[in-house]
């Protein structure tokens, strides 16, 4: 029980890495809000952490949006009196196609969701966490940081190099408060992601090449799964890595060391 007295609140914890992290967390003993736009999404994690003996709330909320930001924390605070763990995971793919044929309204969503979000998410916690200290995980990606082979997410990548400098920054910027700034660089997880992904006309613009087989060698080529992310969110979440800051993590089983 780890997190026993903590409270920890995840965005996009509705499905996928979000939703695992909240169990993971609630597993060890935490308070967790769960946040999505999808209120009946969060309500069967919340509703599953509750089943198995944990504690936890669902908000309904876009990450992008300050009003809506601002009354999480304030119902979170009202609720728990305090904040300990954030974990910024909600974000989209997005639409991948040549930046010649991508719309300023399709990389202004991108950016809106996953930078905003993330700023949005971190503007109204660090208040909190300042209190008594922290852990804030930053849920970003290899794309973007260590690899570039996913043809048209031009977009998607800008947004994910950014989320790693954001945590290079905030981790200095926050340490003095005692509050530590990570992040994890997932790879290839069976999430669901890929399938509200809109790629158009990607083929122009791919680079074709072969890749050894079974391109993610911990796995032979399958798939990580969401509860490997969540252990590794969980462990930087603990007092094990009071000494880590400021750190992307890449959860892949080496894929991005072949690409």
């Amino acid at each position: 029980m780890e997190f026993a007295g903590k409270v920890a609140l995840v965005t996009g914890a509705g499905s996928g890495i979000g939703k695992a992290a909240a169990l993971r967390l609630a597993e060890g003993g935490a308070s967790v809000v769960v946040i999505s736009r999808t209120l009946s999404e969060v309500e069967k994690a919340r509703d599953k952490i509750i089943g198995n003996g944990g504690t936890a709330m669902a908000i309904s909320a876009d990450v992008s949006d300050e009003a809506a930001m601002a009354k999480v924390f304030k119902t979170t605070i009202d609720a728990y009196k305090r904040l300990d763990v954030v974990v910024a995971n909600a974000g989209i793919n997005g639409v991948w196609a040549p930046i010649d044929e991508l719309t300023p309204n399709e990389w202004d969503q991108t950016m809106t969701v996953n930078l905003r979000g993330t700023y949005l998410t971190l503007h109204f916690a660090v208040p909190h966490l300042r209190k008594a200290g922290g852990s804030i995980i930053i849920v970003s990606s290899i794309n973007g940081n260590r690899t570039f082979t996913s043809a048209g997410a031009t977009a998607y990548s800008a947004t994910k190099a950014a989320q790693v400098a954001m945590t290079q920054q905030l981790s200095l910027e926050l340490g003095k408060y005692n509050i530590r700034v990570n992040a994890v660089c997932p790879g290839a997880i069976d999430t669901e992601i890929d399938d509200n992904t809109d790629k158009r006309h990607v083929k122009s613009v791919e680079i074709p090449v072969k890749w050894p087989k079974g391109d993610i060698p911990i796995t032979h080529g399958h798939p990580g799964k969401s509860a490997d992310v969540a252990d590794v969110i969980a462990f930087l979440a603990s007092d094990t890595s009071r000494h880590v800051t400021g750190v992307p993590i890449y959860v892949d089983g080496g894929q991005s060391l072949l690409r």
